[in-house]
């Protein structure tokens, strides 16, 4: 019996509790204990564990309701339980609240040894399987969006509400959130469901080069326009027009935007024909437009214009209920894309998916899953297949020492700054070092910087 297997007890009958942890500690487990089912929710949440086996009538918190919880917070983690008052239509209820299995006491040593051997073997069950597949098929048909979770269930009434107006939508978030995939099933459920749906970054577009996207441009406008160009607002024309990262426009060409919103007309570059199209702006954004407006770097006419309608996509550590979903959708995706029969997660995988802070979102266990799919040599992820790239490369912090040296209870973004400070100060200032120890590219590594006002205090660089 492999010993890392850590098996939790929960029953308040000490006597019994006590019988158990030496049989099982006897058979190579690892035991943990709890007297009640508060407590095993606890344990739970405090620690990886590999299977629970709990007592079904206990006097504060009973097994089907800690069953409950612990689905919820870790669906992948099986549970079996015991009573002494055996009926059918209590095993009913176990097997239905999604026990592992159901035995009675007084236990049957064999019996138990092989209902323990049986769980860890088929650690990601058949029926859990099920219900995802069914949860995804049913529940999230609007846009390929997933999350159960009382933030998105939030999210999603409002897409359902704002989606068949003509309103201007403001989507904010972190990166990595989905903003883009919001936009898209609010275009999807709109009445201009069948007319384009044209997406663009301003960020990754110089000023000059932006406006000729946006707007087209006439042949000879500038050097290199050969030809005739139509832009994005008339290629959106009788559909909707998506702004990524809306807030780096500069502020000529926010004016410009504000035009459009205002009068749905522009001209092209070069151009003097005034052109009307008929489009719905949404917009995207991962930083606060009302602080931008506040030191000038954001006109306030045109924010409120964007801001008809603002929609916040909450963080994945803002919704963990939705990793379990969110994981088992990527590890199909992948699954397929790249040939392989998996068969889901161990306990110990989907226990570190639910621990990770996920600094990148969605994008970063997406990026994780589809790695531990290439990577893995078996057919079910363990917890090595699925370590973020942050935490696997992160170098271990010196004895006494915070690697991100920042206060408790400081913002996302004052941990970030702090931890990119530490990361270049230990890497001698040199920033491809830097970067490869935070786990980004260099590019994202000088964005950061240039975000958190860092580029002018910066030392002499070392390549």
């Amino acid at each position: 019996m492999n010993a890392k297997n850590a098996i939790l007890v929960v029953d308040d009958d000490y006597a019994h509790r006590m019988m158990l942890k030496a049989l099982l500690g006897g058979w190579g487990y690892e035991v943990r204990e709890a007297d009640d089912g508060a407590g095993a929710v606890e344990a739970v949440r405090k620690e990886p564990l590999d299977l629970v086996l709990m007592d079904i009538r206990m006097v504060r918190v009973s097994g089907i309701e800690a069953l409950e919880r612990i689905r919820q917070f870790n669906p992948a983690l099986p549970v079996i339980l015991m009573t002494a008052y055996a009926s059918v239509e209590t095993a009913v209820e176990a097997l239905k609240k999604g026990a592992y299995d159901y035995l009675t006491k007084p236990l049957d040593f064999d019996e138990l040894r092989l209902a323990l051997e049986r769980a860890l073997e088929h650690t990601h069950l058949r029926e859990e399987n099920r219900m995802l597949r069914e949860s995804l098929g049913v529940r999230f048909d609007r846009g390929s969006l997933i999350g159960r979770s009382a933030a998105m269930t939030r999210l999603l009434d409002l897409v359902a509400q704002v989606a068949p107006s003509e309103a201007t939508v403001l989507i904010s978030g972190e990166s990595g959130t989905g903003k883009e995939m919001i936009a898209g099933a609010i275009h999807a459920n709109s009445p201009r469901s069948r007319g384009p749906f044209i997406r663009i970054n301003c960020a990754a577009i110089t000023e000059t080069l932006l406006e000729s996207e946006l707007f087209g441009h006439e042949k000879g406008a500038f050097t290199g326009a050969d030809r005739r160009k139509e832009g994005k607002f008339r290629q959106a024309d009788g559909g909707t027009i998506f702004l990524d990262e809306v807030s780096e426009m500069s502020l000529g060409m926010q004016v410009k935007l504000l035009r459009v919103l205002q009068e749905r007309e522009f001209t092209r570059v070069g151009g003097e024909d005034l052109l009307r199209v008929d489009v719905r702006v949404l917009a995207a954004t991962n930083r606060d437009l009302l602080k931008f407006v506040t030191e000038g770097r954001f006109r306030e006419d045109l924010f409120y214009r964007l801001n008809v309608v603002n929609l916040r996509v909450p963080a994945l550590r803002e919704r963990r209920e939705d990793i379990p979903l969110l994981a088992q959708h990527f590890l199909k995706l992948f699954a397929e894309k790249n040939r392989k029969a998996l068969n889901g997660f161990t306990p110990r995988a989907m226990d570190r998916l639910l621990r990770y802070p996920w600094p990148g979102n969605v994008r970063e266990l997406m990026n994780t899953v589809e790695r531990g799919v290439v990577l893995t040599r078996s057919d079910i992820l363990d917890e090595e297949d699925v370590a973020p790239v942050h935490e696997a490369e992160a170098p271990p912090a010196a004895a006494g020492q915070d690697a991100a040296a920042a206060p408790t209870g400081s913002s996302l973004e004052d941990v970030e700054k702090a931890a990119i400070l530490k990361t270049l100060e230990d890497a001698g200032g040199n920033k491809s070092e830097a970067a490869r120890r935070l786990g980004i590219t260099r590019r994202t590594l000088h964005l950061k910087l240039k975000k958190y006002g860092l580029m002018q205090n910066k030392a002499p660089e070392r390549v």
